[in-house]
């Protein structure tokens, strides 16, 4: 190799070949300047757009980034809050929440689970208790995590597991639980799946109830699993207990008689309200039929209707005492005061009003226990119209009550001045009107109470002092009803059946024709209400019957058993002392002639 040029020689079959470097026409022609600076220019600009692409990503778009990051590994799982419970008045429970598992499928990692699909599919459904074509359906075209079934008992949450299946998961959600069932489901009523009152004290309560979710903040990796904590978790504050004034053995066996007293006479319905008196907490509550607040697919129709308080109904003859202590209070008669009810019809404005048997002269007394119609029309037109429906207004009629409880309705009493005369003459008997059986309860208060009308509360009431009431009647006037009322439940008045075993009791029949359309057909709704003991009341009850079927209609036939057995099972519950001696109450047989009036 010598001078400028180079060569290169190289051995091959046919000899040897020189390549000279020096002559090559690429390596002679000269590269131009743009060229080098192209290059230069090239390199710059990728440095300069890696560098504003490092700068946009980890500074200007830097919260835009790590919340993609942490959408895809970092998650907030909430910690539920559990629903505060409902208590009796004793602190037995009436529900309360309990925590159980919701399946749940992340499908990226069931994706590489090795079984085949619909295997995997069917197995899961069969454990969950699902079709498996509606589990297929579900999972088919989802993403991230599917919730495949919510609150499943621990035997099929276990079931689940043994299946292996990846992907598979759980959270704890609460479920809401009701040990009393159907008995108290009108009071304590239901949620919904996601735990939000319904109805009765869940939904009037439920702000109190549903307390605050908490939550916690931890990173899962591919799979869906949790392998740090990021923060310390914000617990979740659970809801307030609400202690009702509900007695939980009260309405159980309130609930049974009236149940038992609709199948006895094939009857539509059937309510019971139990009252306490003293502090106007309602003790029971009961509607048959009934439902089951954990069995949300069955609920609807007329199963929910709490018809103590949503149904309305004319009174009928329990409004007679209210008119003859009107007559009292005003001293237009005495309860010795005698009234002819021959021929036992009255005829006003052409329309002839009937009782069920003629009775000739009463005193006003025997007017109440006979529940003359006759009578009492007789005591209403010697008084005023306005008087009448002051006295209605007075004791709650036409207005809704208040108590801490939904549904609650008002029922009808027109002003007075609209009042033909022949609805001055049925309205003292109670038709015309219209009142829910909590309310016609509450109006028997005033008796109970000497004349006062109580405040009502679902809710216990911490003061055990007597409630404070609003004047009506005078304590004699109100004193004297009783009496009456009590010739009414006994024998010789339309309810003997009321009776009570071992405590004297007071209380008035009601047997009213239901409308159908603009007429009154055959069809009779029975009511009882009454008080206990006579002396010294503690208790109202009142019972409502609705269409007995099987030949028997009147309340002193159908509603009075019930209220006696009532009667009886809750002063004992309350440690009340019987007044009367046992043996004084064992009738031989009861005078069937004397069952007759409304």
């Amino acid at each position: 190799m010598s001078g400028a040029g180079r060569s290169v020689r190289g051995s091959g079959s046919g000899g040897t070949r020189a390549l000279n470097y020096a002559t090559s026409p690429l390596l002679t022609s000269r590269t131009p300047p743009w060229r080098s600076r192209f290059v230069v220019i090239l390199l710059a600009a990728g440095f300069s757009v890696l560098l504003g692409r490092a700068l946009y990503v980890q500074v200007l778009a830097a919260d835009f980034y790590q919340a993609q990051g942490e959408k895809r590994f970092v998650h907030r799982q909430p910690l539920p809050a559990s629903r505060g419970r409902i208590l009796d008045r004793n602190g037995l429970v009436l529900a309360t929440s309990v925590a159980m598992p919701s399946v749940q499928l992340d499908l990226k990692a069931f994706q590489t689970d090795p079984g085949p699909r619909p295997a995997r599919v069917a197995q899961l459904a069969g454990a969950l208790g699902l079709a498996p074509a509606d589990l297929a359906e579900r999972i088919d075209g989802a993403s991230g995590t599917v919730v495949l079934r919510r609150h499943v008992d621990e035997a099929a949450w276990q079931a689940v597991q043994a299946l292996q299946i990846k992907g598979i998961g759980e959270t704890r959600e609460f479920k809401r639980r009701y040990p009393e069932g159907e008995a108290a489901a009108h009071v304590v009523g239901f949620t919904d799946i996601d735990d939000r009152g319904q109805e009765g004290v869940e939904l009037a309560f439920d702000i109190r109830l549903q307390g605050r979710a908490g939550q916690r903040t931890v990173v899962r990796d591919r799979l869906g699993r949790v392998v740090e904590d990021l923060d310390a978790p914000v617990e979740p504050v659970h809801g307030q207990d609400v202690m009702l004034a509900i007695d939980s053995k009260v309405q159980f066996f309130a609930w049974q008689r009236v149940r038992d007293a609709v199948r006895e006479h094939g009857a539509r319905a059937g309510s019971v309200v139990v009252l306490d008196v003293r502090s106007g907490e309602v003790l029971a509550l009961a509607n048959y039929p009934s439902f089951d607040p954990a069995r949300r697919q069955n609920l609807g129709g007329e199963r929910l209707l709490n018809r103590a308080l949503t149904d309305t109904f004319e009174p009928g003859s329990t409004m007679k005492p209210f008119i003859a202590a009107l007559a009292l209070e005003t001293g237009r008669v005495r309860a010795t005061t005698p009234i002819d009810t021959a021929p036992g019809t009255i005829t006003v404005t052409g329309s002839t009003i009937r009782d069920a048997h003629p009775h000739g002269v009463l005193s006003v007394a025997e007017v109440i226990q006979k529940s003359s119609n006759v009578g009492t029309v007789k005591l209403a037109l010697s008084m005023d119209r306005r008087e009448m429906w002051e006295l209605y207004t007075a004791i709650g009629l036409g207005q809704k009550p208040r108590i801490d409880f939904p549904g609650a309705v008002s029922g009808r009493l027109r002003p007075w001045k609209s009042w033909r005369p022949i609805e001055h003459a049925t309205m003292s008997y109670g038709y015309g009107l219209s009142a829910s059986l909590l309310q016609l309860a509450r109006t028997y208060t005033v008796f109970a109470r000497d004349g006062e009308l109580i405040p009502l509360t679902i809710v216990r009431r911490e003061d055990a002092a007597p409630v404070a009431g609003q004047r009506v009647l005078s304590a004699g006037t109100a004193r004297e009803v009783r009496q009456m009322l009590q010739l009414a439940a006994g024998p010789g008045g339309t309810a003997p059946k009321a009776q009570a075993l071992g405590y004297s009791v007071g209380g008035k029949t009601g047997t009213v024709r239901k409308q159908e359309g603009k007429a009154y057909g055959s069809k009779y709704r029975s009511w009882f209400v009454g008080l206990a003991p006579v002396a010294d009341p503690r208790i109202v009850v009142a019972v409502m019957v609705d269409e007995p079927s099987r030949g028997v209609f009147y309340g002193g036939e159908v509603a009075a058993p019930v209220f006696s057995q009532v009667v009886q099972q809750t002063l004992r519950m309350m440690n009340v002392q019987p007044d009367l001696d046992v043996k004084a109450q064992i009738v031989g047989k009861p005078v069937a002639a004397e069952v007759e009036s409304f």
